[in-house]
């Protein structure tokens, strides 16, 4: 298809953090960006939680909403939803061509996120949402996604990532996240520890924001396990409630939540009979593997799962394993064709260095995470180490499982961008 080799093309020009590209588009056709109400989540983990369960609660409002996420786990699809549809392949390819002709025309090489973003804001626009929910790439101020020019935000975290683009501190990395927004913006947070509080304060008050702190309220019950998904649907309902004012509704925004599981985060699947069978989590970087221990000693005190595990080849493994290892009772070491996965025998090797061996080893296919059920004794499996895996394996049970049925229908799309 056209639209999408246009896209996959994008790819070798990689990140180019800037907005020249996006503003000659938007130009030139016709400020898309302006017929909505724009909200952007920045962060450095948790945006794409906190804006899915914005725009669950703005749906369950009556509210048309557009949410516009990255990376997708399964299919490209996933990144942008309409009142909580996926774009449809066709709307894909019809939108990916009008941008490759406008890019022609432009005499410009846009990114691939670039692309998408500006995708996005012209679906949007000609679906007539209200809402926006648009977690950024990255960055802030520079993202594409800036262009919408949002006047509410929610930071989630900081912490230090990409420091190559934004900065060696993570005061640094806030100042740039924030200056996604304009003067007066209204921004939802939660307290960022005494050294890094006072610093955004000073930054918070020279943008002119009106800035509300958060609380996280431990009661909510939500279909994603852990403190910290507690943390982002709190600043979700804060900032629901800001922007519907009086016809806010909490008993109907916490049925939604209750409702709501945000894919390969802490999700747990549980087959007919309600038995869990698996509890699948991207983790990746050290701030994500430390939540994913804690959410599993608040809800499986005692307990050890075996892990099926592959990570890709830029991430600290032996360091991964000797968090995990307290948790794992066997190890099922995997990959997939995708080529920057380690190799099953580079893990074994430095799972050895643990004095650990795996249990079973050996490409992901359905066959695999049926060997690996058998050997499980039924002990729910942990899937760990990567979006990539979670997605490969979401992508095999979607078929499977009630909750995954919104995935069934969609055509699997890998790409170089998670």
């Amino acid at each position: 298809m056209q639209g999408i080799r246009f896209l996959q093309d994008a790819l070798v020009f990689g990140m180019k953090p800037g907005l020249e590209n996006m503003k000659k588009l938007c130009t030139h056709f016709g400020n898309p960006e302006q017929s909505f109400k724009s909200i952007h989540v920045i962060g450095t983990n948790g945006k794409g939680s906190t804006a899915f369960y914005l725009s669950e609660v703005l749906e369950a409002h009556g509210k048309k909403t557009g949410f516009f996420s990255s990376p997708h786990l399964v299919s490209l699809q996933e990144r942008i939803r309409v009142s909580g549809v996926f774009i449809s392949k066709e709307d894909l390819e019809f939108y990916l061509k009008k941008i490759q002709q406008a890019s022609k025309i432009e005499k410009i090489s846009p990114t691939f996120f670039e692309i998408l973003s500006m995708l996005t804001l012209l679906y949007f626009r000609d679906q007539k949402v209200e809402y926006a929910v648009l977690e950024a790439g990255l960055g802030g101020r520079l993202d594409s996604t800036a262009i919408a020019k949002g006047a509410h935000l929610i930071l989630t975290s900081v912490g230090l990532d990409h420091t190559e683009i934004l900065g060696n501190s993570k005061e640094q990395i806030l100042k740039e996240k924030l200056a996604i927004g304009k003067k007066g913006s209204v921004l939802v947070r939660h307290n960022l520890g005494t050294s890094l509080e006072n610093h955004a304060k000073v930054i918070e008050t020279s943008f002119g924001f009106n800035t509300q702190i958060v609380l996280t309220d431990t009661t909510l019950k939500l279909e994603n396990l852990g403190k910290h998904y507690q943390e982002n649907a709190s600043l979700s309902l804060a900032m629901a409630k800001i922007l519907l004012e009086n016809e806010y509704s909490h008993s109907l925004a916490l049925k939604s939540l209750s409702q709501s599981a945000w894919l390969g985060r802490m999700q747990v699947l549980k087959n007919k009979e309600k038995k869990l069978c698996f509890i699948l989590d991207g983790a990746h970087n050290p701030a994500a593997l430390h939540r994913l221990i804690q959410s599993l000693q608040e809800n499986f005190p005692h307990q050890k799962f075996p892990c099926l595990f592959a990570a890709v080849q830029d991430k600290d493994v032996q360091s991964m394993f000797v968090e995990l290892k307290a948790f794992v009772s066997d190890w099922f070491l995997t990959k997939t064709d995708y080529n920057r996965f380690i190799e099953i025998e580079n893990l074994k090797d430095i799972l050895e260095t643990q004095e650990l061996k795996a249990s079973l080893s050996g490409e992901l296919s359905k066959e695999f995470l049926e060997d690996c059920q058998n050997l499980s004794q039924d002990k729910p499996i942990l899937v760990v180490g990567s979006l990539y895996l979670v997605g490969a394996v979401l992508n095999l049970l979607k078929d499977d499982y009630e909750s995954l049925l919104p995935l069934k229908n969609l055509e699997a799309f890998s790409n170089e961008t998670r």
